[in-house]
């Protein structure tokens, strides 16, 4: 007999540590491969970790509302095998996600759970202790969680409801650089303080640069206003343009797949699979990035059916480890929020990130073979930023300007 480690996996980028919300087996349980071990809790999703072997579970090395680092073991299980040497089968993590939660673990303080028989996220435990919220207070909100557990939703909607003194998230007055007593001051939370951590090391090793395009989307705002109709009564699915968006740029990057790469160190990998990321705003004022994977293999339908069950998801939490995980270019919609355009900061370690900004009618010159007039035309602005390290100007520029002209000579009669 040889003894395995389960090993608490990676779960995305700037997640270093889960806290054990529930084992689902006891000790002395036998277990088969891919039977789900314990339940978990992030900052981002919650999930369960699945066995990767078929054996006894010998010892569970973590009680309920411990907080596990990544790659650390949660429990042996005992395997039938020749020698009795201890198996790790936990994978590398990658360099990069390595040094950024470093750097973000000396920037935290661990946090203090308390003892109680509420199954609680960190993240909700750091908001009701911020909050100052009674374990009886939680005790009374009904949560929308798996079993009944209060989700971070379920705790900002009890928090809003109660009176504007009382609240975090109370407007903060903005008066000046002087602070006065009248000032707020809150402590960033532990996932802004990582998004914080990972945007600086990007902007540090990133050589950024930026190249912007004006296109005329008119053809595909027409015909957006007819399929969204058509689609919502046949699927009842909603119509956005962010699905359009990102099936435009799995076409530019099948074009230039160097867009699609990383870099680590002096080595360029490319990346067969074309896995985009959507950024997503979230309730609280942070920020996701689920990833949309085989990006390139999905019709505008299965495209729009992804975007809608992602969004979604990330806004109730829902999402899974493995969905916020090998994107290989990032997407974002800043148009959504009435903003003309943006410099997007790079996710390391790919290569590129595009923003697309507000449509808006703007009178435009209009060439025919009967001469030139002027006429109203709905445009909109793309903002590429690229890693000047391995992207030049020229291959950054055509990119863009290949989404232009899918936008611009889009299929007017094409079905949805």
């Amino acid at each position: 007999m040889a003894k395995h480690e389960l090993i608490l996996p990676g779960m995305g980028e700037s997640v270093e540590e889960a806290t054990i919300i529930n084992w689902l087996k006891n000790e002395g349980d036998i277990i088969q491969i891919d039977d789900l071990v314990v339940e978990i809790a992030t900052d981002k999703v919650d999930s369960e970790v699945p066995s990767d072997v078929k054996g006894l579970l010998l010892e569970k090395l973590f009680e309920v509302n411990d907080v596990v680092k990544v790659g650390e073991p949660i429990a042996i299980i005992e395997i039938e095998k020749e020698d009795d040497e201890t198996i790790n089968m936990q994978k590398p993590i990658q360099k990069e996600t390595d040094e950024l939660l470093l750097k973000a673990n000396d920037l935290i303080e661990p946090q203090t759970l308390a003892t109680n028989n509420l199954n609680l996220s960190p993240l909700v435990r750091s908001i009701s202790k911020k909050e100052r919220i009674s374990d009886v207070e939680l005790g009374s909100i009904s949560g929308t969680g798996k079993d009944g557990r209060i989700t971070k939703n379920d705790l900002i909607k009890y928090i809003s409801e109660k009176t504007i003194s009382d609240s975090k998230f109370e407007k903060i007055e903005k008066t000046g650089p002087k602070l006065d007593v009248n000032n707020k001051i809150y402590e960033m939370s532990r996932m802004e303080r990582l998004v914080s951590d990972h945007m600086i090391q990007s902007k540090k090793e990133s050589a950024h640069v930026q190249s912007f395009i004006e296109a005329d989307i008119s053809s595909i705002y027409d015909w957006k206003k007819n399929a969204q109709t058509i689609l919502f009564k046949s699927d009842g699915e909603k119509l956005t343009f962010t699905p359009i968006f990102i099936m435009l740029v799995a076409k530019a990057l099948k074009k230039y797949p160097i867009l699609n790469g990383s870099l680590m160190d002096y080595s360029v990998k490319y990346n067969k699979e074309i896995n985009i990321g959507m950024a997503t705003a979230l309730p609280d004022g942070n920020l996701i990035v689920p990833v949309i994977k085989n990006a390139d293999q999905l019709s505008l339908t299965g495209m729009v059916k992804k975007v809608n069950d992602l969004a979604k998801r990330s806004r109730n939490s829902q999402l899974k480890p493995d969905e916020i995980k090998e994107g290989t270019y990032t997407v974002s919609n800043v148009g959504v929020f009435d903003t003309l355009m943006g410099t997007p900061i790079i996710n390391q370690p790919q290569l590129g990130v595009l923003a697309f900004g507000s449509i808006r009618k703007e009178p435009s010159v209009i060439e025919t073979n009967k001469g030139d007039f002027v006429g109203i035309r709905r445009k909109i602005i793309l903002s590429h930023s690229y890693d000047h390290r391995i992207i030049n100007g020229a291959v950054g520029g055509m990119f863009i300007k290949t989404i232009k002209e899918l936008i611009e000579n889009w299929d007017i009669t094409q079905e949805i």
